[in-house]
């Protein structure tokens, strides 16, 4: 047979009809494609065009821009630490009226510049998204808040609480965005910006204290003096010593080391609260040289901690409430009929560490009997009721309240603390931890309405009472750094069940602070039926606690989730705005009254554990290291774990002044 050729008209004819057939085929390759790119695009993304020109043009140029950009480096300005009056300028003031959390500022001319969450991400929208996510979608919306660094210059007078109903969609413990690596990396050039102002405001408080009560116990605000209210043992400077480094005021740092090595005396302190002085007093010092490995510090905590274990009766393995460290005797409380678990469960951190640097065991030895004696008596649900008792070598509760509040809350905390400290080798206290939290999941955790707000509720002899403490706000990161150290692995069911509480319960806990006219969250809340919560009767005040910002740094350090400081800046700007006197800053008698002056009275954990953790919050270049290197005691002073002690030596790295 012979073959017959095509003609060249039928030959063209086939070549166009394989060209449209490819151009259509790239055409709708390409309308599909577009149409999942904006599908992936932020919520609040304002879309200019449509069809697949625009998406073409889109993923074009996010192919351009798939490099990431370098992070700028830190600029520290100057900061007015002087107290300004309502209506002093117009710098960074915040817009009443926007609801969504995002921040409008002023420039010099007056003109507003809406540096919003739309505008940031349309000029940065090329970096937030791998070509895969591109091409395919996310199931996640990226964040959406501005991540705009603040102005060097702030006027905090200015600001006013926005409300609560704000970030609804963290309520129910769901991480709600996608959390990019450009999205962390605006996140911290965001809070570099905002740690310079953290920063002068402890400058601003240690030189009012540093002016008018170097070496007392605390500073009155308003009256411009002393006050020895922890036996004269120089409480508020002890207690700040590592925030001070911490915050690189290393030449306040060492004045201070020079007053402790010179000064301190505990032998004339008299009688003190056993458990706040080991964690103020023993805990600061302890913190202070892990961190500098000044043995003057050292050499004070053996002395202080010779002098605490007076706490504890000859024959009897519970340490009382009060100690006289002048002549070692010791007496019960003096307001409650028996010892405290919280009082007598939150001194092994301390005392543990001790024992590993100064290496006598006795610190340690006496102290985690404590643990022995409670974990041979845990109750079925694994929360203990916080009054107990000791007689004949038995534990017995004194009453039936469980709460993980005021009188029991620590205990808990040092279960899983003490565990990770010891390199988690050792499973009782793990095993304490993890049935307490099964019980708090069980019998204490409750939702309101209509917001559907998780919190602990109290329970008074199996009735439930619906309120909570904002010393409970620390449940927040404890929860999550459990779930991130749990032996089950982090994708457990037990660990994603309490890191999704965890959120949940540290919005709640935001959610105190934004609801209050001033912005600022009273001692505790009473939930209530249909209208979620309100604070609670004669707890309307504030004491400067700290709680809800160590919460709000952990779950920031583990998630890397920026909303986190944003609600910590928040928090910040409040006291800035309602707490600060002229010379420090002072507790408050009602949240809700924003013309309210702030009391004559600055516990020395506000310098201890609220500025610093602030500071923590903001600073991504911290050293401080929670899942692999340092430990906190409840009174926020850092120290290494003991395999990290081991690694490096007693000494540590940094080198004494």
């Amino acid at each position: 047979m012979v073959k017959i050729g095509r003609t060249p008209r039928r030959r063209k004819q086939q070549h166009d009809k394989r060209c449209r057939l490819l151009f259509f085929g790239l055409l709708a390759l390409f309308s599909v494609m577009a149409v999942l790119t904006l599908r992936s695009l932020p919520a609040r993304r304002k879309i200019l065009g449509s069809g697949a020109a625009v998406g073409v043009e889109r993923m074009m140029s996010g192919v351009a821009g798939l490099r990431r950009s370098t992070p700028k480096k830190e600029i520290v300005p100057e900061v007015n630490n002087k107290v300004e009056k309502d209506g002093d300028d117009n710098t960074n003031k915040t817009d009443d009226n926007n609801d969504d959390g995002i921040t409008s500022t002023t420039n010099d001319d007056g003109v507003t510049d809406d540096r919003d969450a739309a505008d940031n991400n349309d000029k940065n929208e090329s970096h937030k998204k791998n070509w895969s996510d591109r091409i395919f979608g996310s199931s996640k919306k990226e964040y959406p808040y501005s991540l705009n660094p603040v102005p060097a210059s702030m006027n905090f007078a200015s600001f006013r609480a926005k409300g609560g109903s704000r970030f609804e969609e963290y309520a129910d413990g769901s991480s709600p965005y996608e959390i990019s690596e450009y999205t962390i990396s605006q996140s911290d050039e965001q809070a570099r910006s905002r740690r310079v102002h953290v920063k002068a405001a402890m400058e601003f408080a240690w030189g009012g204290y540093t002016k008018y009560a170097f070496g007392a116990d605390e500073v009155t605000p308003w009256s411009h003096r002393g006050k020895e209210r922890w036996g004269n043992t120089g409480c508020t400077l002890v207690d700040s010593l590592d925030t001070l480094w911490l915050m690189d005021m290393k030449d306040e740092f060492w004045k201070a080391r020079d007053w402790v090595r010179d000064h301190l005396q505990h032998d004339q302190a008299g009688l003190v609260s056993t458990f706040e002085t080991t964690i103020r007093s023993l805990g600061g010092l302890l913190s202070a040289y892990d961190w500098s490995g000044d043995t003057a510090f050292l050499e004070k905590a053996k002395e202080l901690g010779d002098r605490l274990l007076g706490a504890f009766p000859e024959g009897e393995d519970l340490p009382k409430a009060q100690v006289n460290l002048r002549n070692g005797s010791n007496k019960g409380s003096s307001w409650f009929h028996s010892e405290l678990t919280a009082e007598v469960g939150t001194i092994q951190i301390e005392n543990r560490y001790l024992s590993k640097m100064s290496k006598d065991s006795k610190y340690a030895t006496k102290t985690e009997k404590v643990y022995e004696l409670l974990n041979n008596v845990m109750p079925s649900n694994g929360l203990y009721p916080y009054g107990i008792s000791e007689r004949g070598g038995k534990i017995e509760f004194t009453n039936s309240k469980l709460t993980f509040g005021a009188m029991s809350d620590s205990f808990y905390e040092y279960m899983l603390k003490i565990w990770i400290q010891g390199g988690q080798t050792e499973p009782m206290y793990r095993d304490m931890y993890d049935k307490a939290i099964q019980g708090m999941h069980d019998v204490l955790l409750q939702t309101s309405t209509p917001s559907g707000l998780s919190y602990i509720a109290d329970s008074n002899s199996n009735r439930m009472d619906h309120k909570m403490d904002h010393l409970v706000c620390f449940m927040g990161g404890l929860l999550a750094l459990g779930a991130y150290t749990d032996p089950q692995g982090l994708e457990s069911s037990r660990a994603q069940r309490d890191l999704k509480t965890a959120k949940a319960l540290t919005y709640t806990c935001y959610q105190m602070y934004a609801r209050s006219k001033t912005g600022i969250s009273p001692e505790w809340i009473q939930f209530q039926s249909g209208s979620d919560f309100r604070p609670g009767r004669q707890g309307s005040h504030y004491l400067l606690r700290p709680e809800a910002f160590e919460s709000f740094f952990i779950l920031s350090y583990l998630t890397k989730d920026p909303v986190y400081r944003e609600w910590g800046w928040e928090c910040f700007q409040a006291i800035e705005r309602y707490c600060k006197t002229d010379i420090a800053y002072g507790a408050l008698s009602d949240v809700d009254n924003v013309n309210g002056k702030p009391r004559d009275e600055m516990e020395s954990f506000f310098l201890a554990e609220s500025m610093k953790y602030l500071y923590l919050l903001q600073d991504p270049d911290t050293e401080v290291d929670i899942l692999n290197k340092h430990v906190f005691n409840t009174e926020a002073h850092p120290t290494r774990i003991f395999p990290i002690i081991d690694q490096e030596g007693n000494e540590n790295n940094n080198a004494a002044s």
